[in-house]
């Protein structure tokens, strides 16, 4: 149709690979989530052509310490849930890509055996001060820190051009999505009004990278909807946008609800803290290695006593868009009561009626 000529002759006339062909034969699959228990609530995600799973992975190391006995945002907490962090992402970076294209051993890394090996790198006493190692799946595998990516000391830009929705209606039925797309860094194609994307910039140009660019293949997106379930009592779809922050902040808001039993908007507006020990997923896929960030509410003794574990803090403003900008609605299925909650960081909003 006329879209699609638009959309191709802007292509032709700007060095552009985007044909007639790729876009009849584009169709969006419909496939399983990935799906794991944490502590008795099921939480699912899209599968690793995104970023999805290593929510997954960060909650199965974060489940195998007393959280609420460290307290909520204490150095102790901050540090273990930073650390498990980091080595989800070193795993992110070397297993995940497009499952069409490349065997993403999920179960393997997901596995009790293979986590337990996996927390104990945890080291209560020290930070990794550069990225963490990938884990190896096989016995035969040798460890491998990621490759192809250049390092900064400075303060990492904020990805800001994601939306996130979610919806319960009154049926019951649940919705969580981030239909995003990039605005600024694309050119509008005359006579359409919207950009072509440029989420392949989340592709790897590095030679066997799980997410190096192929034709066909799916960028590994960061956008990364999940959906929270406890046995037909509970019901929470959330989500965010900021890149590598989104599955930062879900994880903390989905710890806040889960195991400080916090309201959600009380879940949503605790201080947060962000790694940024890891490559990012946009090109040039620069890494800041050992840096943590904190939000301004944390105790000034608390970000003192992370340095001296080794990590490089840096305060955020109090509340601070550079981590994510989470958004969830809860609904207690023996009351009926939904209750949903905007982050403040970010421009949003909660509605009913």
């Amino acid at each position: 149709g006329d879209l699609a000529r638009m959309m191709v002759e802007f292509h032709a006339q700007n060095d552009g690979w985007l044909t007639r062909e790729d876009l009849a034969e584009f169709s969006s699959a419909i496939e399983e989530p990935v799906k794991r228990d944490y502590h008795g609530i099921d939480v699912y995600t899209c599968g690793a052509w995104c970023q999805g799973p290593v929510l997954h992975q960060m909650l199965s190391l974060v489940e195998g310490y007393d959280l609420p006995a460290m307290g909520h945002n204490s150095t102790a907490y901050i540090h273990t849930i930073a650390e498990a962090i980091k080595l989800s992402f070193a795993d992110r970076e070397r297993y995940y890509g497009d499952p069409r294209f490349v065997d993403v051993p999920l179960a393997q890394l997901l596995s009790p055996e293979y986590v337990e090996k996996r927390r104990s790198l945890i080291d209560p006493e020290q930070a990794y001060a550069e990225l963490p190692p990938a884990g190896t799946v096989l016995a035969s595998e040798a460890a491998a820190s990621p490759a192809g990516f250049a390092t900064s000391t400075d303060s990492p830009p904020p990805p800001a051009d994601t939306s996130y929705c979610c919806v319960i209606d009154k049926q019951g039925n649940i919705f969580s999505a981030t239909p995003s797309d990039v605005s600024w860094d694309t050119p509008v194609i005359p006579g359409t009004g919207f950009c072509p994307s440029s989420r392949g910039m989340q592709s790897w140009a590095v030679r066997g990278h799980a997410s190096e660019v192929a034709p066909g293949k799916r960028p590994r997106l960061t956008p990364n909807p999940a959906l929270a379930m406890k046995n037909g009592e509970w019901a929470m779809p959330f989500g965010t946008p900021g890149g590598d922050t989104q599955c930062q902040a879900m994880l903390q808001v989905l710890i806040n609800a889960a195991q400080f039993d916090m309201p959600i908007q009380d879940a949503i507006e605790a201080p947060r803290f962000m790694t940024h020990s890891q490559p990012d997923s946009f090109e040039p896929h620069t890494a800041h290695p050992g840096l943590l960030t904190i939000e301004g509410r944390i105790e000034n003794k608390t970000g003192e006593a992370l340095s001296e574990l080794g990590h490089k803090v840096e305060r955020l403003d109090d509340m601070s868009y550079k981590t994510a900008g989470v958004c969830a609605i809860t609904k207690d299925a023996s009351s009926g009561i939904m209750e949903g909650g905007a982050d403040p960081r970010r421009m949003s909003r909660a509605m009913g009626w």
